[in-house]
């Protein structure tokens, strides 16, 4: 990582975006500028539990396989090392929009983190569920992207993330609109003008937040992104940071089923 990345970063104050304390919003609460989806209108979401507890989202990519972000499932030891948390302490629900019940529950057995994690980089891991995913109008699996994403277009999100920064976790899904950037464009906005990584850019009092890390990107049906960062708190002018799946279509691929 370049040292511009790292004084960015640094003044920042860049955080990831895992559910710290889950708590239940009002019926009417909005993620951070979103809305409500309606059953079965983003069918590849499930809420990635840990110990029980909504803590990320993550996308189903197989019958077998979800992806979600490195930093959801592993830990850093004493000397700054990330190493997978044991894979008997998460979950998935799979096949409802609310947070709290409907859908399936599939214990996870395996989880494989991206060799080269860290740092905010190739932030992504591969989740194996118990058993197969019985595909359904709400459970369905999301294409990896056939073609890197362009910048300058409409992408959308998805997920429980905080109703505002330090506020509340909605019950049901919620989803926005963001626009990804250019790789200029996010050097210059965050100094992360990287390959693997994708910038998506949205007005105040929208965007990502905590809670919605791992969750999806999508554009034109496919899976573009992996929800990894903020930068100086939720909703605010810089955009937010996702890893760039088609730059890990091949290590997807090489490590699960699709």
């Amino acid at each position: 990582m370049s040292s511009s990345v790292l004084q960015i970063f640094g003044v920042l104050c860049v955080a990831v975006l895992v559910a710290q304390v889950v708590q239940s919003a009002p019926p009417n609460g909005r993620v951070v500028g979103g809305e409500d989806a309606v059953n079965s209108q983003f069918p590849h979401q499930v809420s990635l539990r840990n110990r029980g507890s909504h803590g990320c989202g993550g996308s189903i990519i197989s019958r077998n396989y979800v992806l979600t972000a490195a930093h959801c499932v592993t830990y850093a030891d004493e000397n700054g090392d990330y190493h997978a948390s044991p894979a008997s302490q998460f979950s998935v629900r799979a096949g409802s929009n609310d947070r709290l019940s409907g859908g399936v529950l599939k214990d996870i057995i395996s989880i494989t983190v991206h060799e080269d994690y860290g740092n905010f980089l190739n932030d992504v891991a591969l989740l194996q569920v118990e058993s197969p995913f019985i595909f359904s109008d709400s459970i369905k699996a999301i294409s990896l992207p056939s073609q890197n994403t362009p910048g300058n277009v409409d992408i959308i999100i998805s997920g429980w993330g905080l109703v505002k920064h330090q506020g509340d976790l909605p019950r049901y899904l919620q989803y926005n609109t963001l626009k990804s950037l250019t790789f200029n464009d996010c050097d210059d906005a965050i100094g992360w003008g990287v390959t693997n990584g994708l910038c998506l850019a949205h007005e105040v009092d929208n965007g990502a937040c905590n809670g919605d890390s791992g969750g999806p990107a999508t554009y034109n049906g496919e899976l573009v992104g992996v929800a990894g960062f903020v930068v100086g708190g939720c909703g605010n002018s810089y955009p937010d940071g996702y890893a760039r799946v088609h730059y890990f279509n091949d290590w997807i691929k090489k490590n699960s089923d699709v």
